[in-house]
């Protein structure tokens, strides 16, 4: 077959088949000829591949010897397959119905021989004028050019010059039998957005939070030659502490600011929180590319002001500046903004990042030790999922990374561990960074990052129902219990050894992680499984399989874990934490 003219000529109309009787030396001379050509074809261009190349229905090679339950599951496995068969010509897809049907044993076909049978799978089957799809039932996919201001759909083949810019963007229109007409937009989402380390970002010498948000030297040029101005939302502890600081910042670069100080917490993690920074962003007038809105604080006062932005003026930009822990390695880092609603937390929300979130651990010297416990579970929940050097950094330096809060750890007192927080900071990043890239939008709910949500989301619920229990858990050591809880479920299925238990137990406790809850008992684990199942469309629940490693597992049972409950309060006594 000429593939060039396939590709320029529509499918013959008359019947005909191509059918012959080969040598084993003639099969072999028309697959090597053929390889080139298919591997260009498939793998470079697979755009160029026009219907007249692909066949519509594929040869039946059944055996008449064969048992009928295997010939029924052949001819049905070949009937799906055809079901859907591309038209890589013009990126259309058939959407005639096929018939799925299971034939009976009946339907035999006289069985080819094993040459003719190996030969069958490269021959190309044309059309009846019956069996051929009609040009109504088609979508016919145009490319958008744009020219002197205006985007065209246009008809390109491979070889066509391009009379203005070409975008990676497709428009299909399909007129149905009836008349009407249907269009689909087929328009790729590209997210950029930057994480930096910095070292003291309120230096005034620096102006990584002036201008580390633009890359374009159009617009930096621009930013540079007009009034600042910026939005700045400061969580009210992060003010107590900060607040001169911020202050003279801004004053030095001749920043014009509009600052917000608020009390941000997940009691008025709100509507109406964000409506008052999409308000003050309104009113202060602030050009919606280059005045990016900053966020300075925790993860709530980012998620908030993140959501702000993303319903003012359909998007404007922000900066992330994380002064917790759970904020460094978990909120900052994402692209989740949202607030609390109906009682439950982020219910609204979207997916829009930061332009640049600015890294800077110097913040978490003023973290009480619980803020730092809390922010750790994140360290300590990717170091189980994927990283044993973060692991292995954890069990050296845990107990010295929390009473340094994560700063310069002293040479004699770290034992050669003066570089653990930063490597260990460095570490989660870049993990955390690897699990979310792909599934920024979660349309996979097959996530090792959901190791420690288990569980830990209906034992915080279970609690602030509680009016009994005046203590609330931080979200953060709700998730260390259910990944201790994990461990031992775990070790109860084999997946890991005692020893590999013991160890992760150990570890958490010398990070003063909780480990043990008496409310998550039976009753809540069986609800918490039913939710999980409901919303991940089945258990996909991670557990360790090593030192660094988890997987997702979806036949977890009632039994395994009533004996897990059994014999977890008394390993954890051992440990020394209840």
């Amino acid at each position: 077959r000429n593939f060039a003219a396939s590709i320029e000529r529509p499918p013959p109309t008359p019947p005909h088949r191509v059918s012959s009787m080969l040598s084993t030396t003639q099969s072999m001379r028309l697959v090597m000829a053929m390889t080139p050509h298919l591997a260009t074809l498939s793998y470079a261009a697979p755009y160029l591949i026009s219907q007249s190349a692909m066949a519509w229905r594929l040869p039946l090679t059944t055996n008449k010897r064969m048992p009928d339950m295997v010939k029924a599951t052949v001819l049905a496995e070949q009937r799906k397959y055809a079901r859907y068969t591309m038209d890589l010509g013009n990126n259309s897809k058939s959407l005639r119905p096929a018939d799925t049907s299971v034939p009976s044993a009946s339907d035999s076909v006289e069985a080819p021989s094993i040459v003719e049978a190996a030969v069958s799978t490269v021959e190309v089957v044309a059309l009846t004028e019956s069996e051929a799809p009609s040009e109504q039932q088609h979508l016919a996919h145009d490319k958008l050019v744009m020219k002197d201001n205006t985007w065209r759909t246009t008809v390109l083949r491979h070889s066509d010059p391009v009379d203005g810019e070409l975008m990676n963007a497709r428009l299909a229109m399909r007129t149905n039998t009836e008349g009407s007409t249907e269009w689909m937009v087929r328009s790729p989402v590209t997210l950029e957005y930057r994480v930096c380390e910095c070292h003291d970002v309120l230096d005034p010498a620096s102006d990584v939070l002036i201008y580390g948000h633009l890359n374009d030297p159009e617009l930096l040029a621009r930013a540079q030659r007009r009034l600042l101005k910026r939005v700045v939302v400061v969580d009210s502890k992060v003010y107590d502490l900060y607040g001169e600081r911020i202050e003279a910042y801004f004053a030095h670069h001749s920043v014009k600011t509009c600052m917000l100080v608020l009390a941000s917490s997940e009691v008025n993690k709100n509507m109406e929180m964000a409506l008052k920074i999409a308000e003050a962003i309104h009113h202060f007038g602030i050009d919606r590319r280059l005045d990016p809105v900053i966020a300075i604080g925790g993860g709530v006062c980012m998620g908030i002001v993140g959501f702000a932005a993303s319903i003012c003026c359909l998007r404007t930009p922000y900066i992330r500046v994380p002064t917790t822990l759970m904020g460094y390695v978990h909120a900052s880092i994402g692209t989740k903004t949202g607030v609390n609603f109906a009682g439950n937390q982020n219910q609204l929300g979207c997916n829009l990042p930061a332009s640049l979130a600015i890294l800077d651990r110097s913040f978490l010297a003023s973290l009480d030790t619980r803020q730092l416990v809390n922010g750790a579970s994140e360290v300590m929940k990717m170091a189980l999922v994927k990283d044993s050097e973060l692991f292995d950094l954890l069990r050296k330096h845990g107990p010295q990374l929390i009473k340094h809060k994560f700063q310069t750890i002293p040479t004699p007192t770290g034992n050669g561990g003066s570089y653990a927080p930063c490597r260990v900071l460095q570490r989660v990043t870049h993990a955390m960074l690897e699990e979310a890239a792909p599934n920024l939008w979660e349309d996979s709910l097959e996530r090792l990052v959901d190791f420690g949500h288990v569980f830990s989301t209906e034992l915080q619920l279970q609690l602030e129902l509680d009016q009994l229990h005046h203590e609330k858990l931080f979200q953060g050591e709700a998730i260390a219990i259910d990944m201790a809880f994990c461990t031992v479920l775990a070790s109860v299925r084999g997946h890991i050894s005692t020893t590999e238990r013991d160890c992760i137990l150990k570890v958490m406790k010398h990070l003063h992680l909780p480990i043990f809850h008496p409310r998550l008992n039976e009753a809540l684990c069986e609800e918490a499984l039913y939710e999980r199942v409901k919303f991940s469309l089945g258990q996909k629940i991670p557990l360790p399989t090593g030192l660094g490693q988890v997987r997702l597992f979806n036949d977890i049972s009632a039994k395994q874990i009533r004996e897990a409950l059994a014999i977890w309060p008394d390993l954890v006594s051992e440990h020394g934490v209840r």
